[in-house]
């Protein structure tokens, strides 16, 4: 068997290459995408890797080899049959024959005897030399062989969507580890004749299962329930506050507050405050843990505190240390959650980092921000995995209460198999 890769921009381009090169009889075996290296990377087009695979011609003529031999004792073996079946009726007519007539032989009724034993024999020849050619054409297109290539098909068509599954997936930017693992478990339930419509929808139930239930903010047991809001610089925890606050206090008639620890950049508070004073709610700024352990106290009988934080680099270890302290700050006063926001369009390898950056800190539920500006959803479930922390919230947008959901693990699904929103 050979298998090679060949790379062109698109898809036709790159098949081409191969069946120039090994022939017309190559199958694809996986088509993804090459995304430029080097330093002038961003001047070079994306092009397309498909990896195609072909028998060797030691393979072929083994397979026709094999094939010959076995159609031959076949043929062999059907001819001695029918001879010796067709000999003995002969051997029985003639008894027959000389048990109603009696014989008197003589010269000249010898001689016809013998020629008509030899036209016999001619006749019999004849027949199974028309036998031999029937079973021989019968063997270049049995019934059975009908039968394999329908099964052939089918396996073929099994393949195909196995391919096409998992290249929508890895378009989708899933990570090929769990692509994998979804390939491995339709292969696990695989049987024969099995629908394609069947694995797809096992593929789509496995996904929602995997995805879990979205979790949303829930309200504490009693008293108030404090919401910390951590991530990155520039994923937008300040509009994705303020989404949320609006949905409590205007369409759920809650009573809630609004805290920042982003001391960092003016214009984040400010903005919080401006929203705040929009939606008519109390809004504080607090230096530490004490300051906000004091704005706990304050707002005792309130549903909701949600707490703007700085976003800074994971890799910077003071900052993390601060945060550390001011999540841990209200643990005996009263009852927090911790969401981590994220953007969907950052790199995965970067996600991880920033998961693993602040799973140190504290467990904590995701949300996701900016799903209008990318195409691709794999990151959801790639960090969903990772992490095994639960999915609140999406967010796709700037307006403000508009653009926030809480996460859909079916409508999720459907894009990351190729199906629209």
């Amino acid at each position: 068997m050979i298998i090679k890769k060949f790379q062109a921009k698109t898809e036709n381009d790159a098949v081409e290459a191969a069946k120039k090169e090994l022939g017309p009889d190559v199958v694809v075996m996986s088509v993804r995408k090459v995304k430029p290296k080097g330093l002038f990377k961003f001047l070079k087009h994306q092009l397309t890797e498909v990896t195609v695979a072909m028998e060797e011609e030691s393979e072929k003529a083994a397979k026709r080899e094999r094939a010959a031999a076995a159609a031959a004792a076949v043929v062999q073996s059907a001819v001695k049959t029918v001879a010796a079946q067709a000999t003995e009726t002969i051997k029985e007519d003639q008894k027959e024959k000389m048990a109603d007539n009696p014989p008197v032989r003589n010269l000249g009724e010898e001689k016809t005897e013998g020629k008509k034993k030899e036209e016999a024999e001619k006749m019999l020849e004849e027949r199974l030399n028309n036998l031999q050619s029937f079973l021989e054409k019968q063997l270049m297109n049995p019934e059975e062989e009908k039968e394999d290539e329908n099964i052939e098909e089918e396996e073929n068509e099994s393949v195909k969507f196995m391919q096409l599954l998992y290249n929508t997936m890895i378009e989708n930017e899933v990570d090929e580890t769990y692509a994998n693992e979804m390939i491995d478990e339709i292969e696990k339930i695989k049987k024969e004749n099995m629908p394609i419509d069947y694995a797809l929808a096992h593929v789509y139930q496995k996904l929602i299962l995997k995805f879990g239930k979205p979790a949303g903010i829930s309200p504490a047991k009693q008293g108030t329930k404090v919401c910390f809001f951590v991530g990155p610089t520039g994923v937008g925890k300040t509009t994705t506050i303020a989404k949320i606050a609006s949905r409590f206090t205007v369409d759920e008639k809650k009573k809630v507050a609004l805290l920042t620890a982003d001391t960092y950049r003016i214009a984040a508070a400010e903005q919080l405050r401006t929203y705040a004073g929009i939606l008519e709610v109390p809004f504080r700024v607090i230096y530490s843990a004490e300051d906000l352990e004091d704005s706990v106290k304050e707002f005792k009988d309130y549903d909701y505190i949600l707490v703007d934080t700085a976003g800074h680099s994971h890799h910077n270890e003071e900052q993390k240390e601060n945060m550390s302290k001011l999540i841990h700050g209200v643990d005996e006063s009263a009852e927090k959650e911790v969401f981590l926001v994220v953007s969907a369009t950052t790199k995965y390898r970067d996600l991880i980092s920033i998961a693993d950056a602040y799973k140190a800190m504290t467990e904590y539920k995701l949300i996701f921000t900016k799903l209008d500006e990318t195409t691709t959803l794999g990151n959801l479930l790639n960090l969903k995995l990772y992490t095994g922390a639960s999915l609140s919230y999406v967010t796709c947008g700037q307006n403000v209460p508009d653009d926030i959901e809480n996460f859909n693990p079916q409508t999720t699904v459907k894009q990351l198999l190729g199906g629209k929103k």
